[in-house]
Formats: C-alpha cells, sequence, structure tokens
C-alpha cells in the first residue's frame, strides 16, 4: 500500500529457457527494440549456469593476477636477499621480509577465491563469496603490522646508529624493491576494481605500503652516503605515517563491504532502470549487497491493481532484466511486487511486523 515499506517475500527469481527473455505483456514495441539493441551491444545471458561462468571467470583472473604478484615479489625478495648477504643491511633486511609478507598474503586471498568457487548449498544460500572479506580483514591486519614493524626498525636506528656498506648494492635492491612493489599494486588494485574484489584492492594497497618501505631504505642509503646518520630512521618514520594512509583507506574498504556498503549512485541507477520498465507505476525500497565480487539485489514495485498474476510477473521479469542491464556487476535480483491502492490493505496482518520506512521507502510506492 502507498506509504509503506515491505519487508515480506513473494520473490521473483527468474530463469530464461534457451538464454531468451520473456516480456510482460505490456511491454511497448520501443522497449523491445532497445532490448534488441542492448543485447546486441552487451549480449548476456540470465541462466544460472551461465552466472556461474562469469564467477568462476572472476575468480580465474583474480588467481592470475595473484600467481603473476607472487612471481613478481618472490623474485624481488631473492635478488635483495642476495644484497642483505652481502652489505649486512638491517633496514634492507626489514625490507627483504616485508616483500616476503606481501607475497604471503596471496595465500589466504587464493584460498578464498576457491572457495569463493563453490555452489551455494542449504546452509550457505548465497554462497561462499564472503570468504574474500575475512582475506581482507587478514589483509588489514597484515598491513597493521607492516605499519608497526617499521615504526620499530626506525626508533631502533635512532637509538642504536649503525653504519651501512655496500651502499651501492643497498640502493639498487631498494629500487628493485620499489619498482617491484609499485608494479604489484598497480596491477592488484586495477584487477580487484575490474572484478570488484575488495579484499585484491587492500592487497594492493598493502604491496604499495612495501614499496615505500623499499623508498625508505633507498633514501636512508642516500642519506648514509652523504654522512646524515639520521636520515634512514627519519624517512623510516615519514613512510610509517605513510603506510598508517594507506592503512586508512584498506580498512574503510573493507569494513565497507563487511557493513554491505554499496555505491549511491548503483542504488540511483537501479532506481532509474525500474521507473523506466513498462507496467511499473511506483518503485519501493532498493537493496543491494556485495556477496565477494559480485552484487545481489531485493527491488519493491508497484503495478496496476487488475493485472492478472501472469502479467505482474511480466512486469517483474522486465524489471529484473533493466537491473541486471543497468548494474554493473548485478547477477541476480529479487524483485517483489506491490500493487496500486484498493479498498482493503493485503498487507494488514502484517502491519505489526512492518518497520518504519526508510527514505527510500517513503519515496516510491505511489500510483
Amino acid at each position: 500500500m502507498e506509504g509503506t515499506e515491505h519487508h515480506h517475500g513473494h520473490a521473483h527469481g527468474h530463469s530464461h529457457p534457451g538464454g531468451g527473455h520473456r516480456h510482460g505483456p505490456l511491454a511497448s514495441r520501443p522497449a523491445r527494440l532497445r532490448h534488441r539493441l542492448a543485447h546486441l551491444l552487451k549480449p548476456h545471458s540470465h541462466q544460472p549456469a551461465d552466472k556461474v561462468d562469469a564467477a568462476m571467470e572472476t575468480s580465474r583472473e583474480g588467481m592470475r593476477t595473484l600467481w603473476l604478484s607472487l612471481a613478481v615479489l618472490g623474485a624481488t625478495t631473492v635478488v635483495q636477499a642476495v644484497i642483505v648477504a652481502l652489505s649486512g643491511s638491517v633496514a634492507l633486511l626489514g625490507d627483504t621480509i616485508h616483500n616476503a609478507a606481501d607475497a604471503l598474503t596471496a595465500v589466504p586471498l587464493g584460498i578464498a577465491f576457491v572457495l569463493g568457487r563453490r555452489a551455494a548449498d542449504r546452509r550457505y544460500t548465497y554462497g561462499y563469496g564472503r570468504a574474500e572479506d575475512l582475506a581482507g580483514i587478514l589483509i588489514v591486519a597484515t598491513i597493521a603490522a607492516s605499519a608497526v614493524l617499521a615504526a620499530w626498525a626506525a626508533v631502533d636506528r635512532l637509538l642504536n646508529p649503525r653504519e651501512i656498506t655496500h651502499l651501492e648494492a643497498v640502493a639498487g635492491a631498494a629500487l628493485v624493491g620499489f619498482v617491484g612493489n609499485e608494479w604489484v599494486a598497480r596491477y592488484r588494485i586495477r584487477t580487484g576494481r575490474r572484478i570488484g574484489s575488495a579484499a585484491l584492492v587492500a592487497d594492493g594497497l598493502h604491496a604499495r605500503t612495501d614499496g615505500f618501505t623499499s623508498l625508505a631504505v633507498l633514501l636512508g642509503a642516500g642519506g648514509a652516503a652523504v654522512g646524515l646518520r639520521a636520515a634512514d630512521p627519519l624517512i623510516g618514520l615519514l613512510i610509517t605515517a605513510a603506510i598508517l594512509l594507506v592503512l586508512r583507506d584498506a580498512a574503510r574498504e573493507v569494513f565497507r563491504r563487511l557493513m554491505d556498503s554499496v555505491d549511491p549512485a548503483l542504488v540511483g541507477a537501479a532506481e532509474t532502470a525500474l521507473r523506466a520498465v513498462p507496467g511499473v507505476r511506483g518503485v519501493g525500497q532498493v537493496r543491494m549487497r556485495w556477496i565477494g565480487h559480485v552484487l545481489r539485489a531485493e527491488a519493491d514495485i508497484v503495478v496496476d491493481a487488475h493485472l492478472t498474476v501472469v502479467a505482474a510477473h511480466g512486469v517483474a521479469v522486465e524489471a529484473e532484466h533493466a537491473l541486471i542491464h543497468a548494474v554493473p556487476r548485478l547477477t541476480a535480483a529479487t524483485v517483489h511486487t506491490d500493487h496500486t491502492p484498493v479498498e482493503d490493505d493485503p498487507h494488514a496482518p502484517l502491519a505489526h511486523h512492518t518497520h518504519p520506512p526508510t527514505a527510500a521507502g517513503k519515496d516510491a510506492i505511489s500510483a
């Protein structure tokens, strides 16, 4: 009914045999033409198997990123370890340990990607995609530990100054560490944003913190070369502050994902798409959440009270179809149909279970 937010079911989970789409009887000729043109430009299927294939592909892309970045960081660590053995540089040793730890963060994230491929079951009805968010927590904890270690090493160097030998080799190894980590960071962040993985983005930010640590070693070696013994620890403290800024960004990204945060622009796009569906008289609450690196949605729409069940179902199919076209990375939507006001309120038995309407719910259920 008008002005009421509904939390109950009557969900429409739609599958389309043969990859085709059933269109509601209210779909106009221009709407059907727009639909055909959209498929020519962006073909897709709503078959469950095709959705699983898409999720598998994003997991494979994430795994490729992890393996390649692991190889790059592994090679960087080996080069730095050789220079540590030659120079005895404690700062470079710490950077080498950081790089090794960063490479190992690929392990929990890789496990999360593998778990995310498992099909939903009766216990985990939304699947196992949230394993990525748990991996994100571990990555944030690792970044925090890196900040603590960097600060401890800098303070220890201030209190106990040490001479650094083989400065050229140390500087070269530090430069290798910085370039390797920054390349890995860019690759992980780019892939993570493309496939919608907050954990992979956080892992990329972690690689960037280790790149900062390598840069600190390089600048410290330069300062030592001109006789500034305090340069190395002071720069280390500055880099610790930079790591804390990266930690803030990574923690915010993972926290928002754990709290089912989505970009409000996606909700706006979904509402706009629903209002454009022929037969939709109003739009109620729209909810979205990330499950791993895919989106799922729930939406309330209002249709004419005199439609048949078949016709109302057709409108709901069109609504889901419009959402999948309008919202990137959306794989499924549950659409609930309300109807325009009639003499008796069909939701009266639920009145004592209904929560006060949200701002989104107030805005829309209108005939």
